[in-house]
């Protein structure tokens, strides 16, 4: 028998839920896909009950892991661990399963071959939270490389897609019914597919979403640059987006958060970890093919006509920072958007900087989010847990 839990049945005693599981389980099975997860008979019961739209609750991101074997075999394996630990009512991996290139001589999966997507997909399903996923550049755009394997890579996204997309559920030990993009606008290795990686769901009065822009200029340069693919995303991306913000207003959700891979660049400030971008045009500075000035410039105006918080989450430089580096035309803050970057790899250091984040969201604060970074005790190096 299916487990229905969270906004369905608010604050009821378990064994009134119970009754009622049944009774809506032979009457109203279409319930399903509204809920925040399933579970089956088999599975262990899942200790996050959401009780309600204005409970608080938590999240977990992470990203750019793992990048080398020990963060493969240990690193990663520990951070899991320590988000099991933790009452989530879900997780986030921003994308990049592995490093830009692969490593010789490693006993775990560096290049772009199948092996890498079942390690990966192992480590989203020993999540016990439900886990949603975003592709990363290093597995699937930057897989042309010849370190990488010198595959196609709108074939090796493909691959992801019937891997980890291949349903309208999250992966993990609990899953998640998310909302998919389903019109054929991105185009595979054989032509226009559906961009089934872009997905959205809501979790009380808060509306998720993810987006597959990624780094490497978004995939108009590198080793072989691919304009037709990224002009048919990035206008499914926007599409994607757009709608969003409309859901979260029929939904009347307090805030949204976007989670996708590549840091585009929002200024003039940090040309080693981003691209350097005009903050008021949105104009890329450095020369480098601009893969991101179309989406921005559509994503301020929906940000500004929203007017309520807006977390957009990306991972790409490996630098865990929370900031505000978006104006508005006229150089203004545009004080409702906040960037948050998650933690990645530091393979200089083994597991230094295998961490992750925790956002408390709760939908009855003026900010909603709130951040604390979790340093997992297990892979501290240059600071040892006592």
């Amino acid at each position: 028998m299916a487990k229905f839990g969270y906004s369905v049945f608010q604050r009821i005693s378990t064994a009134r839920l119970l009754r009622k599981i049944c009774l809506l389980a032979l009457t109203v099975p279409f319930l399903a896909s509204s809920t925040i997860g399933l579970a089956t008979a088999g599975e262990r019961k899942y200790e996050y009950e959401y009780e309600g739209e204005n409970e608080t609750y938590a999240i977990g991101l992470w990203g750019d892991l793992p990048y080398s074997d020990i963060q493969a075999t240990k690193g990663v394996p520990n951070l899991i661990a320590d988000m099991n630990s933790q009452n989530l009512a879900f997780t986030v991996h921003d994308g990049d399963l592995k490093g830009g290139n692969s490593t010789p001589g490693s006993v775990t999966p560096t290049t772009c071959s199948n092996e890498l997507y079942t390690q990966a997909l192992g480590y989203f399903n020993a999540l016990k939270a439900p886990a949603a996923f975003t592709p990363g550049d290093n597995d699937w755009t930057d897989c042309d490389r010849p370190s990488n394997g010198g595959f196609n890579s709108r074939d090796r996204l493909d691959y992801e897609r019937q891997v980890f997309f291949n349903t309208n559920f999250s992966l993990g030990q609990h899953r998640l019914a998310q909302e998919v993009q389903t019109r054929p606008l991105c185009l595979g290795a054989t032509g226009a597919t559906p961009c089934v990686e872009n997905r959205r769901w809501t979790v009380g009065k808060v509306t998720y979403a993810t987006l597959n822009i990624q780094g490497s200029c978004n995939n108009l340069c590198d080793t072989a640059p691919d304009p037709e693919e990224y002009e048919a995303r990035n206008r499914a991306n926007i599409a994607w987006m757009k709608k969003t913000f409309q859901v979260a207003k029929v939904r009347n959700s307090v805030a949204v958060m976007f989670i996708s891979q590549g840091d585009p660049g929002w200024d003039l400030t940090d040309g080693t970890r981003a691209p350097l971008r005009d903050p008021k045009t949105l104009a890329q500075t450095d020369g480098q093919p601009d893969g991101f000035q179309d989406f921005l410039l559509a994503f301020r105006d929906e940000a500004i006509a929203f007017r309520k918080p807006i977390a957009y989450v990306h991972g790409d430089s490996h630098y865990y920072r929370l900031d505000k580096p978006f104006l508005d035309a006229q150089g203004r803050r545009i004080e409702n958007f906040t960037r948050v970057e998650t933690f990645g790899d530091n393979a200089a250091n083994g597991t230094n900087d295998v961490n992750w984040l925790k956002v408390t969201v709760n939908p009855r604060s003026r900010e909603v989010f709130s951040y604390q970074p979790q340093i997992v005790p297990g892979n501290r190096v240059a600071v040892p847990s006592p």
